[in-house]
Protein backbone atom coordinates (compact mmCIF):
# COMPACT_ATOMS: atom_id res chain seq x y z
CA UNK A 1 0.00 0.00 0.00
CA UNK A 2 1.27 3.48 -0.88
CA UNK A 3 2.76 5.18 2.15
CA UNK A 4 0.68 8.19 3.15
CA UNK A 5 -2.54 6.83 1.62
CA UNK A 6 -5.59 6.58 3.89
CA UNK A 7 -7.60 3.50 2.78
CA UNK A 8 -11.34 2.92 3.01
CA UNK A 9 -12.63 1.06 6.07
CA UNK A 10 -13.05 -2.64 5.40
CA UNK A 11 -16.81 -2.68 5.93
CA UNK A 12 -17.39 0.08 3.39
CA UNK A 13 -14.98 -1.50 0.93
CA UNK A 14 -17.00 -4.71 1.17
CA UNK A 15 -20.25 -2.76 0.72
CA UNK A 16 -19.08 -0.93 -2.40
CA UNK A 17 -17.81 -4.12 -4.03
CA UNK A 18 -20.96 -6.08 -3.23
CA UNK A 19 -23.14 -3.25 -4.55
CA UNK A 20 -21.25 -3.22 -7.85
CA UNK A 21 -19.73 0.24 -7.43
CA UNK A 22 -16.18 -0.99 -7.85
CA UNK A 23 -15.65 -3.12 -10.96
CA UNK A 24 -12.19 -4.45 -10.13
CA UNK A 25 -10.41 -3.08 -13.22
CA UNK A 26 -7.67 -0.48 -13.62
CA UNK A 27 -7.68 2.56 -15.88
CA UNK A 28 -5.07 0.89 -18.09
CA UNK A 29 -7.26 -2.19 -18.41
CA UNK A 30 -10.24 0.02 -19.25
CA UNK A 31 -8.41 1.46 -22.27
CA UNK A 32 -7.29 -1.99 -23.44
CA UNK A 33 -10.87 -3.27 -23.18
CA UNK A 34 -12.14 -0.39 -25.33
CA UNK A 35 -9.38 -1.01 -27.85
CA UNK A 36 -10.60 -4.59 -28.16
CA UNK A 37 -14.20 -3.42 -28.55
CA UNK A 38 -13.59 -0.48 -30.91
CA UNK A 39 -10.13 -0.94 -32.48
CA UNK A 40 -10.71 1.30 -35.51
CA UNK A 41 -12.95 3.93 -33.90
CA UNK A 42 -11.43 7.40 -33.55
CA UNK A 43 -10.83 8.25 -29.89
CA UNK A 44 -8.91 11.55 -30.20
CA UNK A 45 -9.01 14.31 -32.78
CA UNK A 46 -6.48 17.06 -32.15
CA UNK A 47 -4.46 19.55 -34.17
CA UNK A 48 -4.99 17.75 -37.47
CA UNK A 49 -4.23 14.31 -36.06
CA UNK A 50 -6.65 11.44 -35.43
CA UNK A 51 -5.95 8.49 -33.15
CA UNK A 52 -7.95 5.25 -32.97
CA UNK A 53 -8.60 3.29 -29.79
CA UNK A 54 -6.17 0.60 -30.95
CA UNK A 55 -3.47 3.14 -31.76
CA UNK A 56 -3.85 4.83 -28.37
CA UNK A 57 -3.59 1.50 -26.56
CA UNK A 58 -0.50 0.49 -28.57
CA UNK A 59 1.20 3.89 -28.18
CA UNK A 60 0.65 3.88 -24.43
CA UNK A 61 2.14 0.38 -24.21
CA UNK A 62 5.24 1.64 -26.04
CA UNK A 63 5.49 4.73 -23.85
CA UNK A 64 5.01 2.64 -20.70
CA UNK A 65 7.86 0.40 -21.84
CA UNK A 66 10.02 3.49 -22.36
CA UNK A 67 9.20 4.67 -18.84
CA UNK A 68 10.20 1.26 -17.49
CA UNK A 69 13.54 1.47 -19.28
CA UNK A 70 14.15 4.79 -17.50
CA UNK A 71 13.67 2.95 -14.23
CA UNK A 72 10.20 4.27 -13.45
CA UNK A 73 8.38 1.63 -11.44
CA UNK A 74 5.17 0.99 -9.56
CA UNK A 75 4.31 3.74 -7.04
CA UNK A 76 7.02 6.08 -8.36
CA UNK A 77 5.64 9.60 -8.57
CA UNK A 78 5.89 11.53 -11.85
CA UNK A 79 4.92 15.21 -11.99
CA UNK A 80 3.03 15.79 -15.24
CA UNK A 81 2.66 19.38 -16.47
CA UNK A 82 1.33 19.31 -20.01
CA UNK A 83 -1.30 21.31 -21.93
CA UNK A 84 -4.28 19.85 -23.80
CA UNK A 85 -2.09 17.69 -26.01
CA UNK A 86 -2.35 14.06 -27.08
CA UNK A 87 0.88 13.48 -25.16
CA UNK A 88 -0.96 14.22 -21.91
CA UNK A 89 -3.48 11.44 -22.49
CA UNK A 90 -0.77 9.01 -23.61
CA UNK A 91 1.30 9.83 -20.53
CA UNK A 92 -1.61 9.17 -18.19
CA UNK A 93 -2.37 5.72 -19.53
CA UNK A 94 1.29 4.74 -19.86
CA UNK A 95 1.84 5.51 -16.17
CA UNK A 96 -1.42 3.81 -15.16
CA UNK A 97 -0.29 0.63 -16.92
CA UNK A 98 2.93 0.35 -14.92
CA UNK A 99 1.41 1.52 -11.64
CA UNK A 100 3.43 4.75 -11.49
CA UNK A 101 1.51 7.76 -10.17
CA UNK A 102 1.04 10.94 -12.19
CA UNK A 103 1.02 14.06 -10.02
CA UNK A 104 -1.11 16.45 -12.06
CA UNK A 105 0.17 20.02 -12.34
CA UNK A 106 -1.35 22.82 -14.41
CA UNK A 107 0.45 24.63 -17.25
CA UNK A 108 0.03 27.87 -15.26
CA UNK A 109 2.05 26.55 -12.32
CA UNK A 110 5.53 27.96 -11.86
CA UNK A 111 8.55 27.35 -9.64
CA UNK A 112 6.77 27.60 -6.29
CA UNK A 113 4.21 24.91 -7.14
CA UNK A 114 6.40 22.60 -9.23
CA UNK A 115 9.24 22.61 -6.72
CA UNK A 116 6.79 21.73 -3.95
CA UNK A 117 5.13 18.91 -5.92
CA UNK A 118 8.47 17.34 -6.82
CA UNK A 119 9.94 17.57 -3.32
CA UNK A 120 6.84 16.65 -1.34
CA UNK A 121 6.04 13.58 -3.45
CA UNK A 122 9.73 12.65 -3.90
CA UNK A 123 9.06 12.51 -7.63
CA UNK A 124 11.37 10.47 -9.80
CA UNK A 125 10.51 12.30 -13.05
CA UNK A 126 9.00 15.56 -14.24
CA UNK A 127 7.31 15.76 -17.67
CA UNK A 128 6.71 19.18 -19.23
CA UNK A 129 6.89 21.07 -22.52
CA UNK A 130 10.22 22.52 -23.55
CA UNK A 131 8.44 25.81 -24.27
CA UNK A 132 4.76 26.71 -24.23
CA UNK A 133 2.70 29.91 -24.13
CA UNK A 134 5.82 32.10 -24.05
CA UNK A 135 7.19 30.28 -21.00
CA UNK A 136 10.50 28.40 -20.77
CA UNK A 137 9.68 25.20 -18.87
CA UNK A 138 13.10 23.68 -19.56
CA UNK A 139 14.87 26.28 -17.43
CA UNK A 140 12.31 25.83 -14.65
CA UNK A 141 12.71 22.04 -14.79
CA UNK A 142 16.50 22.19 -14.57
CA UNK A 143 16.33 24.49 -11.56
CA UNK A 144 13.89 22.18 -9.77
CA UNK A 145 16.01 19.12 -10.60
CA UNK A 146 19.14 20.76 -9.17
CA UNK A 147 17.30 21.26 -5.88
CA UNK A 148 15.40 17.95 -5.63
CA UNK A 149 17.33 14.85 -4.60
CA UNK A 150 14.73 12.34 -5.80
CA UNK A 151 14.26 13.87 -9.26
CA UNK A 152 16.23 11.74 -11.72
CA UNK A 153 14.65 12.66 -15.07
CA UNK A 154 13.36 15.72 -16.85
CA UNK A 155 11.27 14.55 -19.78
CA UNK A 156 10.63 17.28 -22.34
CA UNK A 157 7.93 17.35 -24.98
CA UNK A 158 9.44 19.34 -27.84
CA UNK A 159 12.93 19.65 -29.23
CA UNK A 160 15.78 17.75 -27.63
CA UNK A 161 17.64 19.47 -24.82
CA UNK A 162 20.91 18.80 -23.03
CA UNK A 163 20.58 16.79 -19.79
CA UNK A 164 16.91 16.05 -20.53
CA UNK A 165 15.05 13.04 -21.91
CA UNK A 166 13.20 13.54 -25.18
CA UNK A 167 9.57 12.45 -24.83
CA UNK A 168 9.42 11.35 -28.46
CA UNK A 169 12.40 9.02 -27.94
CA UNK A 170 10.64 7.09 -25.18
CA UNK A 171 8.27 5.06 -27.36
CA UNK A 172 9.92 1.65 -27.10
CA UNK A 173 9.12 -1.35 -29.27
CA UNK A 174 10.22 -3.72 -26.51
CA UNK A 175 7.47 -5.64 -24.81
CA UNK A 176 5.89 -4.02 -21.80
CA UNK A 177 6.96 -5.76 -18.60
CA UNK A 178 3.97 -7.01 -16.65
CA UNK A 179 3.32 -5.04 -13.48
CA UNK A 180 0.96 -6.16 -10.73
CA UNK A 181 -1.34 -3.14 -10.73
CA UNK A 182 -4.47 -3.69 -8.65
CA UNK A 183 -7.76 -1.85 -9.00
CA UNK A 184 -7.53 -0.90 -5.32
CA UNK A 185 -4.17 0.82 -5.88
CA UNK A 186 -3.79 4.59 -6.01
CA UNK A 187 -3.88 5.61 -9.68
CA UNK A 188 -2.73 9.25 -9.40
CA UNK A 189 -2.47 12.31 -7.19
CA UNK A 190 -4.67 15.31 -7.95
CA UNK A 191 -4.42 18.80 -6.55
CA UNK A 192 -6.86 20.16 -4.02
CA UNK A 193 -8.12 23.71 -3.87
CA UNK A 194 -7.10 23.91 -0.22
CA UNK A 195 -7.58 26.96 1.93
CA UNK A 196 -4.16 26.91 3.59
CA UNK A 197 -0.71 26.85 2.05
CA UNK A 198 0.12 24.96 -1.12
CA UNK A 199 -2.29 22.42 -2.59
CA UNK A 200 -2.93 19.24 -0.69
CA UNK A 201 -2.60 16.10 -2.82
CA UNK A 202 -5.59 13.86 -3.39
CA UNK A 203 -5.01 10.12 -3.92
CA UNK A 204 -7.58 8.55 -6.25
CA UNK A 205 -7.76 4.80 -6.77
CA UNK A 206 -8.63 2.98 -10.00
CA UNK A 207 -11.73 1.42 -8.45
CA UNK A 208 -13.41 4.57 -7.19
CA UNK A 209 -12.41 6.78 -10.11
CA UNK A 210 -13.76 4.35 -12.68
CA UNK A 211 -17.02 4.32 -10.73
CA UNK A 212 -17.31 8.11 -11.22
CA UNK A 213 -16.72 7.58 -14.95
CA UNK A 214 -19.37 4.88 -15.16
CA UNK A 215 -22.01 6.95 -13.38
CA UNK A 216 -21.10 10.16 -15.23
CA UNK A 217 -21.42 8.37 -18.56
CA UNK A 218 -24.89 7.15 -17.57
CA UNK A 219 -26.07 10.52 -16.25
CA UNK A 220 -24.62 12.56 -19.14
CA UNK A 221 -25.87 10.05 -21.75
CA UNK A 222 -22.43 9.48 -23.26
CA UNK A 223 -22.46 7.04 -26.21
CA UNK A 224 -20.21 6.11 -29.10
CA UNK A 225 -21.72 9.11 -30.93
CA UNK A 226 -20.60 11.60 -28.27
CA UNK A 227 -17.98 14.07 -29.44
CA UNK A 228 -16.58 15.84 -26.39
CA UNK A 229 -14.61 19.07 -26.75
CA UNK A 230 -11.97 19.71 -24.06
CA UNK A 231 -11.32 23.45 -23.66
CA UNK A 232 -10.48 23.61 -19.92
CA UNK A 233 -6.99 22.62 -18.65
CA UNK A 234 -7.11 18.87 -19.05
CA UNK A 235 -5.38 18.04 -15.75
CA UNK A 236 -8.32 19.39 -13.72
CA UNK A 237 -10.64 16.77 -12.22
CA UNK A 238 -13.68 18.29 -13.99
CA UNK A 239 -12.50 17.91 -17.64
CA UNK A 240 -10.96 14.59 -16.67
CA UNK A 241 -13.97 12.79 -15.21
CA UNK A 242 -17.26 14.74 -15.30
CA UNK A 243 -17.62 13.02 -17.70
CA UNK A 244 -14.31 14.33 -19.00
CA UNK A 245 -11.94 12.71 -21.43
CA UNK A 246 -11.71 9.55 -19.30
CA UNK A 247 -15.49 9.24 -19.21
CA UNK A 248 -15.63 9.59 -22.98
CA UNK A 249 -13.16 6.71 -23.33
CA UNK A 250 -15.23 4.65 -20.87
CA UNK A 251 -18.31 5.32 -23.01
CA UNK A 252 -16.58 4.71 -26.36
CA UNK A 253 -16.94 8.29 -27.67
CA UNK A 254 -14.53 10.74 -29.25
CA UNK A 255 -12.36 13.45 -27.62
CA UNK A 256 -11.58 16.70 -29.42
CA UNK A 257 -8.75 18.72 -27.90
CA UNK A 258 -8.56 22.52 -28.00
CA UNK A 259 -5.54 24.48 -26.83
CA UNK A 260 -7.82 27.01 -25.15
CA UNK A 261 -11.39 28.13 -24.54
CA UNK A 262 -11.56 31.21 -26.76
CA UNK A 263 -14.52 31.19 -29.17
CA UNK A 264 -11.98 31.80 -31.93
CA UNK A 265 -10.54 28.35 -31.19
CA UNK A 266 -13.56 26.48 -29.86
CA UNK A 267 -16.39 27.53 -32.19
CA UNK A 268 -14.65 26.44 -35.43
CA UNK A 269 -13.86 23.10 -33.76
CA UNK A 270 -17.50 22.62 -32.75
CA UNK A 271 -18.55 23.14 -36.36
CA UNK A 272 -15.75 21.11 -37.96
CA UNK A 273 -15.82 18.15 -35.54
CA UNK A 274 -19.59 18.20 -35.00
CA UNK A 275 -19.05 18.47 -31.25
CA UNK A 276 -22.02 17.26 -29.18
CA UNK A 277 -20.81 18.00 -25.65
CA UNK A 278 -18.51 20.49 -23.94
CA UNK A 279 -17.68 21.41 -20.32
CA UNK A 280 -17.19 25.03 -19.25
CA UNK A 281 -16.74 27.11 -16.11
CA UNK A 282 -19.11 30.08 -15.61
CA UNK A 283 -16.75 32.86 -16.83
CA UNK A 284 -16.21 31.04 -20.12
CA UNK A 285 -19.93 30.30 -20.45
CA UNK A 286 -20.66 34.02 -19.95
CA UNK A 287 -18.10 34.97 -22.60
CA UNK A 288 -19.46 32.43 -25.08
CA UNK A 289 -22.97 33.78 -24.50
CA UNK A 290 -21.82 37.35 -25.11
CA UNK A 291 -20.34 36.60 -28.54
CA UNK A 292 -22.45 33.67 -29.80
CA UNK A 293 -25.06 35.70 -31.69
CA UNK A 294 -22.40 37.58 -33.64
CA UNK A 295 -20.53 34.47 -34.78
CA UNK A 296 -20.94 32.72 -38.09
CA UNK A 297 -20.04 29.16 -37.04
CA UNK A 298 -22.72 26.48 -37.07
CA UNK A 299 -23.00 25.25 -33.47
CA UNK A 300 -26.15 23.20 -34.02
CA UNK A 301 -24.37 19.89 -33.31
CA UNK A 302 -24.13 20.84 -29.60
CA UNK A 303 -26.49 18.74 -27.50
CA UNK A 304 -25.22 19.31 -23.95
CA UNK A 305 -23.23 22.13 -22.37
CA UNK A 306 -21.97 21.27 -18.88
CA UNK A 307 -21.16 24.18 -16.57
CA UNK A 308 -19.38 23.72 -13.25
CA UNK A 309 -16.26 24.66 -11.29
CA UNK A 310 -18.05 27.50 -9.50
CA UNK A 311 -21.66 28.53 -9.04
CA UNK A 312 -23.54 29.53 -12.21
CA UNK A 313 -26.03 32.33 -11.65
CA UNK A 314 -29.64 31.53 -12.48
CA UNK A 315 -29.85 34.49 -14.87
CA UNK A 316 -26.93 33.20 -16.91
CA UNK A 317 -28.22 29.62 -16.71
CA UNK A 318 -31.52 30.68 -18.31
CA UNK A 319 -29.70 31.92 -21.42
CA UNK A 320 -27.74 28.75 -22.25
CA UNK A 321 -30.46 26.66 -23.92
CA UNK A 322 -32.04 29.42 -26.07
CA UNK A 323 -28.64 30.78 -27.17
CA UNK A 324 -26.95 27.50 -28.08
CA UNK A 325 -29.97 25.33 -28.83
CA UNK A 326 -28.70 22.66 -26.44
CA UNK A 327 -29.35 21.42 -22.92
CA UNK A 328 -27.61 22.91 -19.90
CA UNK A 329 -26.30 20.43 -17.36
CA UNK A 330 -25.02 21.91 -14.14
CA UNK A 331 -22.15 20.18 -12.32
CA UNK A 332 -20.97 20.74 -8.77
CA UNK A 333 -18.12 18.59 -7.59
CA UNK A 334 -14.69 18.45 -6.02
CA UNK A 335 -11.45 16.64 -6.74
CA UNK A 336 -11.82 14.94 -3.34
CA UNK A 337 -14.88 13.05 -4.56
CA UNK A 338 -18.53 14.07 -4.43
CA UNK A 339 -20.02 15.08 -7.80
CA UNK A 340 -23.55 16.42 -8.34
CA UNK A 341 -25.36 16.78 -11.67
CA UNK A 342 -28.66 18.13 -12.80
CA UNK A 343 -30.24 15.43 -14.95
CA UNK A 344 -30.99 15.84 -18.65
CA UNK A 345 -34.67 15.14 -18.06
CA UNK A 346 -35.00 17.54 -15.12
CA UNK A 347 -37.53 20.40 -15.31
CA UNK A 348 -36.05 23.79 -16.18
CA UNK A 349 -36.33 25.26 -12.68
CA UNK A 350 -34.10 22.54 -11.21
CA UNK A 351 -31.53 22.91 -14.01
CA UNK A 352 -31.43 26.69 -13.68
CA UNK A 353 -31.77 27.13 -9.92
CA UNK A 354 -29.70 24.24 -8.49
CA UNK A 355 -26.32 22.59 -8.92
CA UNK A 356 -27.76 19.07 -9.11
CA UNK A 357 -27.97 16.02 -6.89
CA UNK A 358 -25.32 13.40 -6.06
CA UNK A 359 -23.98 11.12 -8.75
CA UNK A 360 -24.45 7.93 -6.74
CA UNK A 361 -27.27 6.49 -4.67
CA UNK A 362 -24.53 5.49 -2.21
CA UNK A 363 -23.35 9.07 -1.69
CA UNK A 364 -24.09 10.21 1.85
CA UNK A 365 -24.49 13.96 2.34
CA UNK A 366 -25.21 15.99 5.44
CA UNK A 367 -25.79 19.70 5.87
CA UNK A 368 -24.82 20.72 9.39
CA UNK A 369 -24.45 23.75 11.64
CA UNK A 370 -21.33 24.89 13.50
CA UNK A 371 -21.82 22.06 16.02
CA UNK A 372 -22.14 19.33 13.34
CA UNK A 373 -25.88 19.05 13.99
CA UNK A 374 -27.95 18.51 10.84
CA UNK A 375 -30.06 21.48 9.77
CA UNK A 376 -33.60 21.23 8.31
CA UNK A 377 -34.20 20.83 4.57
CA UNK A 378 -33.70 24.06 2.59
CA UNK A 379 -31.63 25.60 5.39
CA UNK A 380 -28.04 26.68 4.69
CA UNK A 381 -25.24 24.80 6.39
CA UNK A 382 -21.86 23.12 6.00
CA UNK A 383 -21.71 20.25 3.49
CA UNK A 384 -20.29 16.94 4.72
CA UNK A 385 -20.04 13.85 2.53
CA UNK A 386 -18.76 10.32 2.24
CA UNK A 387 -19.31 7.66 -0.40
CA UNK A 388 -17.79 5.18 -2.84
CA UNK A 389 -15.55 7.75 -4.56
CA UNK A 390 -14.84 10.36 -1.86
CA UNK A 391 -11.36 10.05 -0.38
CA UNK A 392 -10.66 9.07 3.19
CA UNK A 393 -7.72 11.41 3.59
CA UNK A 394 -5.19 13.58 1.77
CA UNK A 395 -1.79 12.19 0.85
CA UNK A 396 0.74 12.42 3.69
CA UNK A 397 -1.33 14.95 5.66
CA UNK A 398 -2.37 13.33 8.98
CA UNK A 399 -2.74 16.62 10.89
CA UNK A 400 -4.89 18.21 8.19
CA UNK A 401 -6.93 15.01 7.82
CA UNK A 402 -7.85 15.15 11.51
CA UNK A 403 -9.58 18.48 10.82
CA UNK A 404 -10.89 17.78 7.31
CA UNK A 405 -12.70 14.53 8.18
CA UNK A 406 -15.13 13.58 10.92
CA UNK A 407 -14.44 10.57 13.12
CA UNK A 408 -16.96 8.53 11.11
CA UNK A 409 -15.32 9.37 7.78
CA UNK A 410 -17.32 12.31 6.44
CA UNK A 411 -15.31 14.84 4.44
CA UNK A 412 -15.76 18.49 5.41
CA UNK A 413 -16.04 20.07 1.97
CA UNK A 414 -15.87 23.69 3.11
CA UNK A 415 -18.96 24.49 1.05
CA UNK A 416 -22.09 26.18 2.34
CA UNK A 417 -25.15 24.66 0.67
CA UNK A 418 -28.85 24.06 1.04
CA UNK A 419 -30.63 20.88 -0.08
CA UNK A 420 -34.24 20.93 -1.25
CA UNK A 421 -36.88 18.26 -0.74
CA UNK A 422 -35.80 16.47 -3.93
CA UNK A 423 -32.19 16.21 -2.76
CA UNK A 424 -30.83 18.91 -5.10
CA UNK A 425 -28.04 21.12 -3.79
CA UNK A 426 -27.75 24.87 -4.17
CA UNK A 427 -24.31 26.30 -3.47
CA UNK A 428 -24.53 29.30 -1.15
CA UNK A 429 -20.83 30.04 -0.58
CA UNK A 430 -17.67 28.85 1.16
CA UNK A 431 -16.70 28.69 4.80
CA UNK A 432 -13.03 28.09 4.04
CA UNK A 433 -10.50 30.89 3.56
CA UNK A 434 -10.34 30.27 -0.15
CA UNK A 435 -11.01 32.27 -3.30
CA UNK A 436 -12.67 30.61 -6.30
CA UNK A 437 -11.40 32.68 -9.21
CA UNK A 438 -13.38 31.36 -12.17
CA UNK A 439 -12.86 27.76 -11.07
CA UNK A 440 -9.20 28.20 -10.04
CA UNK A 441 -8.89 27.86 -6.26
CA UNK A 442 -6.54 30.21 -4.39
CA UNK A 443 -5.46 29.60 -0.80
CA UNK A 444 -5.27 33.05 0.80
CA UNK A 445 -2.65 31.96 3.32
CA UNK A 446 -0.19 30.86 0.62
CA UNK A 447 -0.25 34.23 -1.18
CA UNK A 448 -0.18 36.13 2.13
CA UNK A 449 3.03 34.34 3.10
CA UNK A 450 4.68 35.34 -0.18
CA UNK A 451 3.68 38.99 0.28
CA UNK A 452 4.99 38.96 3.86
CA UNK A 453 8.41 38.09 2.45
CA UNK A 454 8.63 41.57 0.90
CA UNK A 455 10.66 43.94 3.11
CA UNK A 456 8.10 46.75 2.73
CA UNK A 457 5.14 44.65 3.91
CA UNK A 458 4.28 44.59 7.61
CA UNK A 459 1.08 42.53 7.40
CA UNK A 460 -1.40 41.35 4.80
CA UNK A 461 -4.84 39.77 4.55
CA UNK A 462 -6.30 38.46 1.30
CA UNK A 463 -10.04 38.06 0.73
CA UNK A 464 -12.44 37.32 -2.11
CA UNK A 465 -14.23 40.19 -3.80
CA UNK A 466 -17.21 39.77 -6.12
CA UNK A 467 -16.72 39.83 -9.87
CA UNK A 468 -19.45 39.60 -12.50
CA UNK A 469 -17.26 37.61 -14.90
CA UNK A 470 -15.11 35.33 -12.71
CA UNK A 471 -17.47 35.08 -9.74
CA UNK A 472 -14.67 36.05 -7.37
CA UNK A 473 -11.36 37.87 -7.62
CA UNK A 474 -8.70 38.35 -4.95
CA UNK A 475 -8.05 41.53 -3.02
CA UNK A 476 -4.98 41.95 -0.83
CA UNK A 477 -5.22 44.38 2.10
CA UNK A 478 -1.65 45.41 2.90
CA UNK A 479 -0.20 47.22 5.90
CA UNK A 480 3.11 48.78 4.89
CA UNK A 481 6.19 49.54 6.97
CA UNK A 482 7.72 53.00 6.81
CA UNK A 483 8.74 53.13 3.18
CA UNK A 484 6.30 53.31 0.30
CA UNK A 485 6.05 50.83 -2.55
CA UNK A 486 3.92 50.84 -5.67
CA UNK A 487 1.25 48.21 -6.11
CA UNK A 488 2.63 47.07 -9.45
CA UNK A 489 6.00 46.44 -7.75
CA UNK A 490 4.34 44.08 -5.27
CA UNK A 491 2.74 42.14 -8.11
CA UNK A 492 6.08 41.96 -9.93
CA UNK A 493 7.65 40.65 -6.70
CA UNK A 494 5.16 37.77 -6.63
CA UNK A 495 5.82 36.92 -10.28
CA UNK A 496 9.57 36.89 -9.61
CA UNK A 497 9.02 34.44 -6.77
CA UNK A 498 7.52 32.02 -9.28
CA UNK A 499 3.88 32.19 -8.23
CA UNK A 500 1.24 31.06 -10.72
CA UNK A 501 -0.30 34.08 -12.43
CA UNK A 502 -3.88 33.36 -11.30
CA UNK A 503 -2.75 33.61 -7.65
CA UNK A 504 -1.41 37.17 -7.96
CA UNK A 505 -3.94 39.52 -6.31
CA UNK A 506 -6.27 41.25 -8.73
CA UNK A 507 -6.43 44.27 -6.45
CA UNK A 508 -4.28 45.68 -3.66
CA UNK A 509 -5.64 48.03 -1.00
CA UNK A 510 -3.41 49.89 1.46
CA UNK A 511 -4.78 49.81 5.00
CA UNK A 512 -3.50 51.18 8.33
CA UNK A 513 -4.96 48.47 10.57
CA UNK A 514 -7.13 45.39 10.19
CA UNK A 515 -10.63 45.13 11.67
CA UNK A 516 -10.67 42.50 14.41
CA UNK A 517 -13.10 39.87 15.64
CA UNK A 518 -14.07 39.66 19.31
CA UNK A 519 -11.28 37.10 19.67
CA UNK A 520 -8.73 39.55 18.34
CA UNK A 521 -8.29 37.86 14.96
CA UNK A 522 -8.35 39.64 11.60
CA UNK A 523 -11.98 39.99 10.56
CA UNK A 524 -11.95 38.93 6.93
CA UNK A 525 -15.73 39.18 6.97
CA UNK A 526 -15.41 42.94 7.55
CA UNK A 527 -12.71 43.23 4.87
CA UNK A 528 -14.96 41.46 2.35
CA UNK A 529 -17.80 43.80 3.30
CA UNK A 530 -15.51 46.84 2.93
CA UNK A 531 -14.28 45.94 -0.56
CA UNK A 532 -17.79 45.03 -1.71
CA UNK A 533 -19.11 48.41 -0.58
CA UNK A 534 -16.20 50.16 -2.27
CA UNK A 535 -16.84 48.31 -5.54
CA UNK A 536 -20.56 49.14 -5.32
CA UNK A 537 -19.71 52.80 -4.72
CA UNK A 538 -17.36 52.88 -7.72
CA UNK A 539 -19.99 51.19 -9.86
CA UNK A 540 -22.68 53.68 -8.85
CA UNK A 541 -20.38 56.62 -9.64
CA UNK A 542 -19.73 55.18 -13.10
CA UNK A 543 -23.49 54.79 -13.61
CA UNK A 544 -24.11 58.40 -12.59
CA UNK A 545 -21.44 59.66 -14.98
CA UNK A 546 -22.92 57.49 -17.74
Amino acid sequence: MLEGFVPWPKERTKQYRENGCWEGITLGEMLSQRAEQFPNRIVISAYGEQVTYRQLDDKTDELASGFQQLGIEKEDRVVVQLPNWIEFIETCFALYKIGALPVFALPSHRYVEISYFCKFTEAKAYICPKFYNSFDYETLAKRVKSETASLQHIILVGDDAEDCVSFSALYAKKSLQTTDVKSSDVAFLQLSGGSTGLSKLIPRTHDEYIYTLKRSVEICHVTEKTRFLVVLPIAHNYPMSSPGFLGIIYGGGRIILSDGSSPDEAFPLIEKEQVTMCALVPPIAIHWLSVARNRQEDLSSLEVLLVGGSKLSAEVAKKIAPTFGCQLQQVFGMAEGLVNYTRLDDPEDLVVQTQGRPLSPYDEVKVVDENDQEVPRNAVGHLLTRGPYTIQGYYKAPEHNAKAFTKDGFYRTGDLVSINDLGYLTVEGRNKDQINRGGEKIAAEEVENHLLAHPSVLDVAIVAMPDEYLGEKSCAFVILKDEKIKKRELKAFLRERGLASYKIPDRIEWIDAFPKTHLGKVSKKDLRKYIQEKLNDQKSKVSVKG
